[in-house]
């Protein structure tokens, strides 16, 4: 929201996503290619900008990545019945919350399963139409986040596959290039060079070594992202483990080359993520839809259907509990929105404010201005105060529910607004 709403109020071009933070110097930064964010903007010009609308273009995408992710299993051979469950089950999982957020986790991949579906389809009928609209979905799909480029490993089987035109198995594998090309052109090359120009740190991740160092220094909470996060619940995680021994079971060739396939890739990005995996569940989101594929395919093969339908509501029930609290801003959250109506009291929208949110930018949107984001320690020191005030900073909001000591900002700068919530400090 806060890159799209630079879009709107200060610069559209795509290729320098701005934000409101000012800590590296710029407020240009080096992230996922804004392709929501963009839409967003799009959509502000004609309407007027509100927050909302990213979360909505994020709802419609991930719903149609929904339905696409249906059309891909059964297009991939999986029943008609394995990928119906399977979809529903996705739809309660991790997907369920993350699919309202202004976050591209589920839009990338939503985005990469109507690419896959398009050269699927290319591969039985060799229609070029479908040939371009899977350049340009997986483009960006990658482009969005790259994660989403583990799918790409499904087309695999396909090309080896003797069931399909050599002519058709070429081109889409020669056309593939464009993703990759573009992604690597977005992420190794544009992005760093936004940060060393810019300031503002980049994440390309860590050295495989280093990345499995910090998992298996913190298993406990690397398995979590899978137990529990992945359908934020037990029950659905069991019938995946289900799912995966009767695979292995039955002897199901098909499916365990493709969860095969992706699980190699997906550990990849794991490794590569380290620290940065366990910290956030979103990071699980790629390879839930496998996840669920194999709940699924467990589901569908319970004969009873008392059974099979009490399991999935169960499961499904359960998943969506703990996502309740996605449907409400919570009370104890609420007074950030009064922070901009403060402000305004005293100060414009073009000043520059220091906040400390300890990384987290929302109070910084909320209270719509740019400024520096700092931890608590840092209100407490003079020389990094006296930088950001060099830097024209006017203005710093204390929030006062993390509970900061202020003793240095009180003793050297006047109070000029003081309530349960927030302590602002002039600097000027």
């Amino acid at each position: 929201m806060m890159v799209a709403r630079n879009f709107v109020e200060v610069d559209a071009n795509v290729l320098y996503p701005r934000i409101d933070d000012f800590n590296g110097g710029s407020d240009i930064i080096a992230m996922e290619f804004p392709s929501m964010n963009y839409l967003h903007y799009l959509f502000s010009e004609l309407f007027g900008y509100t927050h909302w609308y990213g979360r909505l273009i994020n709802l419609v995408v991930s719903s149609l990545g929904l339905f696409f992710f249906y059309k891909c299993a059964k297009t991939a051979g999986i029943s008609e019945r394995t990928a119906f469950y399977a979809t529903i089950i996705l739809s309660a999982s991790i997907w369920f919350s993350f699919s309202r957020k202004m976050m591209p986790d589920t839009y990338c991949i939503s985005l990469m399963f109507i690419a896959l579906y398009c050269g699927l389809k290319f591969l039985h009928n060799h229609k070029y139409p479908l040939l371009f609209l899977y350049v340009v979905f997986s483009s960006l799909a990658l482009l969005s986040k790259i994660p989403a480029g583990i799918y790409l490993v499904v087309l695999l089987p396909f090309v080896l596959s003797r069931k399909f035109e050599l002519k058709n198995k070429i081109t889409i594998s020669v056309v593939t290039a464009v993703p990759l090309i573009l992604a690597y052109w977005w992420y190794f090359i544009w992005n760093p060079y936004l940060a060393s120009e810019y300031g503002n740190w980049y994440n390309i991740g860590k050295p495989m070594l280093k990345g499995i160092k910090e998992l298996s220094d913190n298993l406990g909470k690397t398995l979590d992202n899978f137990y529990f996060d992945a359908f934020s619940g037990f029950i659905m995680f069991g019938v995946f483990a289900a799912g995966l021994f009767l695979m292995i079971y039955k002897k199901n060739t098909p499916l365990f080359i493709g969860f095969t396939l992706l699980f190699l890739v997906f550990l990849i990005y794991i490794f590569k993520s380290g620290f940065f995996f366990y910290h956030h569940n979103y990071y699980i989101i790629p390879f839930v839809p496998v996840m669920a594929l194999l709940a699924g395919y467990a589901i569908a093969s319970i004969n009873k259907r008392w059974i099979m339908f009490s399991v999935l509501l169960l499961g499904i029930t359960e998943s969506i509990a703990n996502q309740q609290h996605d449907f409400f801003i919570k009370d104890s959250e609420k007074y950030k929105l009064t922070i901009e109506s403060i402000l305004d009291k005293f100060s414009s929208q073009k000043d520059l404010i220091l906040v400390n949110g300890d990384g987290n930018p929302q109070l910084m949107y909320l209270a719509h201005r740019k400024g520096f984001n700092c931890n608590n320690y840092q209100l407490n020191d003079s020389t990094y105060i006296a930088n950001v005030k060099n830097n024209h900073c006017r203005f710093a909001v204390v929030n006062k529910h993390s509970r900061p000591d202020t003793y240095y900002l009180q003793s050297s700068y006047n109070t000029v607004f003081d309530n349960d919530d927030f302590r602002i400090f002039a600097l000027n």
